[in-house]
């Protein structure tokens, strides 16, 4: 994605197009170049971080009063700068250093003179400000071209100081440049000091070209005197956005968060995202790729570089020359760790390995009773019991009890323990699971040993990581094959279940978060994962085994052609990203901070705000991705499913966390949509509102669900808290399994109310259907024919419930005239809650004869005569036990 010319690499950012080309052709005299944030940048969010590093470097010596905080002295030290501005009024605004220190109470800084706390404040500066690696070619170039050199800046250092900060080996192309200061003038680049350039440089303004960051003193003021300017900014407006979600405007006074680092404040990763998201030939002709490579450059792509120096430096920190990258994410993780490597200069290389938890799962199947197969099962999602035989090698004649139920989905825990009583039921069909379990083994051993993943006592495992799964089962595959070698693992982060390999003695070590802790971060990993996944993959489908002689055999790729294209958009803006960090680290010399331990809460940070808080280009990217189950399924989801697409205006933030995984793998994703919704999930998450704002008042209530099975007995199923949202409505999504439910019923309220019924929709397997069906009721005849219990239907689509047992009869056996396995019934309604003393006056009840012939009219649409018949038998049936 990213195009850089080698020949002229200042060229590769592009707002420096116009100079390098005014300078490579000749067609300037001179060129001019801003300091700060353009010759110079810092590895600081914002300027005024700097005096935050400042106050931590005074505390630690001993020379500030240990009363007043970072924060505090920022402020203090800004207004000690306006102050003096104010007190040199009528000479003119601009001032020393030393004017700015004489503002300040000397007091609180025992033990040092003025002169000292200058010169630690340079000390400062000098240890965090960086060359521009661009700026600085362009300086090169000029030279070479024999093109005049000027440094034009608004600064209070004099020219010592700004000589002791501009004297690096990379700038030594400015030596003899001429230096025009605003301290020096007493007039800065908006008020006068373009001005005195021309006439002390004796050029015509078109002889000269600038280069700097500010919109105003520039750009726009020298471009009035006909200089040619060209605007090098840093922070672009999609870029500010970002920063602000994570919590670090670009100007006010707010601390950055998480803290700096007090050494190397941010590192650089503000200024190289920066960089990065200016670099030429981005290919953002397409909004959506652009977006997708943005995401790359600006958030994964300092996420991974960070955990590819973290992984390297372990590596090398153990005496471990490889780390194994289970695929499909170990292509671009290698590739990451190695080109860390070499430019950190340590003898660390990782290279990717075929594994998957599917694989390693199957050859991980060493005991073949039936809980162990029971267990083995439930990994999947949807499977029929076609696809597992196959999965297990077997043939349908070979299990004779299961040949008629080939398309039945494995959906639910007595189906599942029906079809592992089926598969061990016999020594044959034990021995042949043994047969292939071992084989499997056999193979995914042989694929190792292969690669060289053997070869060495310890192997060592870089992924992205969250329970370790793969890593424990191998460890157990290679324990039953008497393999003598250690498996550990490396990651970005982990959650609890990890336990469960540190209980066996594993190393499985977390990056950003380990075991769950801290859990705003491992938190969101662990909610949306997949699309982290599928930025980090290869574009191919997911491992399902491997062929006798070692060759991995593949799923089909779900991507469509522009999930494949946006993908490789990210790893481009990965890669570029990586390739900016290690320009730098290269140029250092060694001096390159690393992004270990200490850089942990920085990244954490920009991942997390990504997950928590995606902006609506996001969600139009990546809303439209699908995940594929990776799990000898073949199921392909949605990344936001397009179902919940017309429950967003019911959706309150208690709803988007009570979504699980099958419900949306980004429910952030959805809220994005939606801008007062995205608001009020902001302002839950910040502490501002209380998540209670968006329920009714009173004890809580809940939507629940029943459901009566063969056995004639009623099972409480879920329920979802009652809320209502913004809009003043409220959604309820419910999912169960039953091992064949005839009758199911939804109490909408849970209490007494008034409810206006907008929809309600379920998603249903029913009599081994391996196909899911879709009923939806949504009109005033759909509504009108559902039975209820304890309620009165008003007309129209709103009903009274009059007590927490009201219900309403969803008839999904018998509309699909086969019992109910698993379905997912979702509401979406308004609610005006009543006294539950039930002294408010009445709406009065709908006609009768109206109600009784839509529930006729639903019955013969369903049934026929026989469902007019059958129906009216409920109804008796239901009087009879008090009903209406």
């Amino acid at each position: 994605m990213t195009v850089v010319d080698e020949a002229r690499p200042g060229i590769a950012h592009v707002a420096l197009r116009p100079a390098w080309d005014a300078v490579d052709s000749g067609s300037c005299t001179a060129l001019s170049l801003d300091v700060f944030d353009t010759v110079l940048w810092r590895r600081v969010p914002r300027p005024t971080d700097v005096f935050e590093l400042l106050a931590a470097r005074l505390h630690a010596g001993g020379r500030c009063a240990q009363w007043l905080s970072p924060v505090s002295f920022r402020r203090m030290r800004v207004a000690a700068e306006q102050e003096a501005r104010r007190a040199r009024a009528d000479w003119g605004s601009e001032v020393s250093l030393f004017d700015i220190w004489r503002a300040m109470p000397l007091e609180l800084f025992p033990g040092s003179g003025l002169k000292e706390l200058v010169e630690t404040e340079l000390e400062v500066e000098r240890e965090l400000t960086v060359v521009d690696l661009d700026i600085a070619a362009l300086v090169d170039l000029a030279a070479a071209r024999g093109i005049s050199l000027v440094l034009v800046s608004d600064t209070y250092f004099t020219e010592a100081q700004l000589t002791r900060l501009l004297n690096r080996p990379h700038l030594a192309g400015l030596r003899g440049a001429r230096v025009f200061r605003s301290h020096e003038h007493g007039v800065d680049k908006s008020s006068g000091l373009w001005k005195v350039v021309l006439a002390n440089l004796g050029l015509r303004p078109e002889q000269l070209v600038h280069v700097g960051d500010d919109a105003v003193a520039d750009v726009e003021v020298p471009a009035e005197l006909g200089i040619r300017t060209v605007a090098y900014s840093r922070v672009d407006k999609r870029f500010a956005a970002v920063l602000d979600r994570e919590g670090e405007p670009e100007d006010g006074f707010e601390p950055a968060k998480p803290p700096l680092d007090a050494v190397d404040g941010d590192f650089g990763l503000t200024g190289l995202r920066a960089k990065t998201l200016h670099l030429a030939g981005t290919g953002e002709t397409d909004a959506a790729v652009g977006t997708a490579w943005r995401y790359g450059a600006g958030v994964v792509g300092p996420v991974l570089t960070g955990l590819a120096e973290w992984a390297a430096d372990q590596a090398e920190r153990a005496g471990i020359a490889t780390l194994w990258c289970p695929m499909r994410e170990g292509e671009l993780l290698s590739e990451l760790v190695n080109a860390t490597a070499t430019a950190r200069g340590w003898a660390v290389r990782a290279r990717p390995v075929w594994l998957s938890r599917h694989v390693t799962s199957i050859a991980n199947l060493h005991a073949f009773d039936k809980a162990s197969v029971h267990q083995f099962i439930r990994r999947s999602y949807r499977l029929t019991v076609r696809g597992l035989l196959a999965m297990l090698e077997l043939r349908p004649g070979e299990v004779p009890a299961l040949a008629t139920r080939l398309d039945v989905v494995l959906d639910n825990g007595a189906i599942v323990d029906q079809v592992a009583a089926a598969l061990t039921e016999t020594a044959h069909l034990r021995n042949r699971l043994a047969t292939t379990v071992t084989a499997a083994r056999e193979r995914l051993i042989a694929s190792l040993r292969g690669c060289g993943a053997l070869d060495d006592p310890e192997l060592l495992l870089l992924d992205l990581g969250w329970g370790g799964t793969i890593q424990r089962q191998l460890a157990e595959v290679l324990r039953l094959a008497d393999v003598p070698v250690r498996v550990s693992g490396l990651y970005l982060a982990t959650d609890h279940r990890v336990t469960m390999l540190h209980r066996l003695g594993l190393r499985a070590q977390g990056y950003l978060g380990q075991a769950g802790h801290p859990a705003e971060t491992t938190e969101a990993v662990r909610r949306s994962p997949e699309v982290l996944e599928q930025c980090v993959s290869a574009v191919c489908g997911s491992l399902l085994g491997f062929a006798e002689d070692g060759t991995p055999s593949l799923g089909s790729c779900v991507d469509s052609d522009a999930q494949a294209q946006q993908r490789r958009a990210v790893q481009a803006g990965i890669r570029a990203f990586h390739s900016q960090w290690c320009r730098y680290v290269d140029a250092s010399e060694g001096a390159w901070p690393i992004l270990g331990e200490t850089a942990r809460d920085r990244l954490a940070g920009i991942l997390g705000a990504a997950l928590i808080a995606p902006t609506v280009e996001e969600a139009g990217v990546f809303g439209g991705w699908v995940h594929d189950d990776n799990f000898g399924s073949e199921i392909a989801t949605r990344i936001v499913p397009d179902d919940l697409a017309a429950a967003l205006p019911y959706l309150s933030p208690g709803d988007l966390d009570e979504l699980t995984m099958r419900d949306a793998f980004w429910p952030r994703l959805l809220a994005a949509t939606d801008p007062q919704l995205s608001a009020a999930v902001r302002a839950v998450d910040s502490g501002q509102l209380d998540r209670s704002v968006f329920e009714p008042a009173g004890e809580p209530t809940y939507t629940r669900l029943r459901w009566r099975g063969r056995d004639d007995r009623w099972h409480d199923g879920p329920r979802s808290r009652l809320r209502i949202n913004h809009n003043g409505l409220s959604f309820a999504r419910l999912d169960f399994e039953a091992g064949g439910a005839l009758d199911v019923t939804i109490a909408i309220a849970g209490r007494p109310a008034l409810v206006r019924i907008d929809w309600i929709e379920a998603t249903v397997l029913a009599g081994g259907n391996p196909t899911p069906r879709v009923l939806r009721w949504d009109t005033v005849e759909d509504l009108a024919g559902l039975p209820l219990a304890e309620c009165l239907w008003l007309g129209g689509k709103i009903i009274e419930c009059e007590s927490e047992r009201s219900a309403m009869w969803l008839p999904l056996a018998a509309k699909l005239g086969a019992p109910v396995t698993c379905a997912q019934i979702s509401v979406a309604f308004a609610l005006l809650p009543r006294s539950v003393t039930r002294l408010e006056p009445r709406i009065p009840p709908a006609d009768r004869l109206t109600r009784i012939a839509a529930r006729a009219r639903a019955e013969y649409r369903t049934r026929g005569l026989a469902g007019v018949a059958a129906g009216a038998r409920r109804i008796a049936a239901r009087k009879l036990a008090g009903l209406r």
